[in-house]
């Protein structure tokens, strides 16, 4: 289909779930935050399957194309898979930042234990018979999301970290993902130890896959990050990647879309959802964020997403945006065939 539409990842979260409240008023975790669940851990990981088929017969129903498991399990985007390796210490964490923010501590040589989404693909295949889509914390932001206690240097942290990223996509394809997607919103962030070792650990975690993959970045969440600069600090770099689709915002910050140029062998994976506002767009305002990219790409080129996760967002305003986002992409390609 021309212009198919999916998540970014992250679909909003029950209130009966997670406190979101408590979730939202917070960083989002480095370490385990069990303390966010409302369901006594007995019975949560049946409510969170239970909520991840609500979030799968959400996307079902606004009609996207590519369905993710909404990561309904997960506290933060990176904490399930970065908690889950040897060699990290979550029971004594770092500190990381300005403020107090828990981090894993790197105590030893990083290396994945076992497959630590694999189930969680499984159960999404189950429920859906279309495309599904699987993501994993980027190597590079897990190592700067880390202290390390172990390495002579970050680099050669982040391309153990790769590794375990590599041995995770390789079992995600053998289990029927249809795309596995890394994110990497800390090459953004930082972009000059992005530059000296980051693209290198990315393509390590990316090195003999032969399924589809996607790399995201982006400013962060919307929901605690405020301000959006105006232009990526990381993007044409990109092109080097083994990746064959890049995850990019353009609504929030309004994009100046000719960056796009830079990327001539990557399928771009178009946000088009401002995430800052509960507000739900019209289906005409996410028509025209998808024209600003089509002057300069083909929409052969183009997968529809919104910015980022819609983790933060209200469940109401999350499903009235996703419906816009497929509305938005229905006029773009009704005007296309006009052509």
């Amino acid at each position: 289909m021309l212009l198919p539409t999916t998540l970014v990842g992250s679909y909003a979260q029950p209130e009966w779930l997670i406190d979101r409240v408590k979730l939202a008023s917070r960083f989002p975790p480095r370490v385990r935050a069990k303390e966010l669940w409302r369901i006594p851990e007995p019975y949560l990981a049946e409510a969170q399957d239970d909520a991840t088929v609500l979030a799968i017969r959400a996307q079902e129903e606004a009609g996207l194309d590519i369905i993710t498991d909404g990561e309904i399990r997960r506290e933060s985007y990176s904490n399930r898979f970065a908690t889950a390796l040897e060699g990290v210490d979550i029971d004594r964490p770092g500190v990381g930042l300005a403020i107090l923010i828990r981090f894993p501590r790197i105590v030893g040589k990083i290396r994945r234990k076992h497959a630590v989404e694999v189930d969680d693909l499984k159960f999404l295949r189950a429920h859906t018979t279309r495309n599904v889509k699987m993501t994993v914390p980027g190597p590079f932001t897990m190592s700067q999301q880390s202290q390390n206690d172990h390495y002579p240097n970050l680099a050669e942290a982040a391309l153990d970290y790769a590794a375990a990223v590599n041995a995770e996509i390789e079992d995600l394809f053998a289990a029927g993902a249809d795309v596995v997607q890394i994110d990497e919103p800390y090459v953004q962030a930082r972009p000059g130890p992005a530059q000296d070792y980051g693209l290198s650990a990315l393509n390590r975690a990316l090195e003999g896959v032969n399924g589809v993959t996607a790399v995201h970045i982006c400013f962060g969440y919307a929901a605690i990050i405020h301000e959006r600069p105006s232009a990526y600090s990381f993007l044409p770099q990109l092109r080097a990647c083994r990746c064959r689709q890049i995850s990019i915002e353009t609504a929030q910050a309004n994009l100046d879309c000719a960056v796009l140029k830079e990327l001539p062998d990557k399928t771009i994976i178009l946000g088009v959802l401002d995430l800052s506002t509960p507000e739900i767009e019209t289906a005409e305002t996410v028509a025209a964020r998808i024209w600003r990219a089509l002057v300069y790409r083909k929409p052969e080129d183009i997968i529809v997403a919104p910015d980022c996760g819609l983790k933060y967002l209200p469940r109401d305003a999350a499903f009235g945006k996703m419906k816009a986002m497929v509305e938005g992409a229905g006029i773009v390609r009704t005007e296309l065939a006009a052509q």
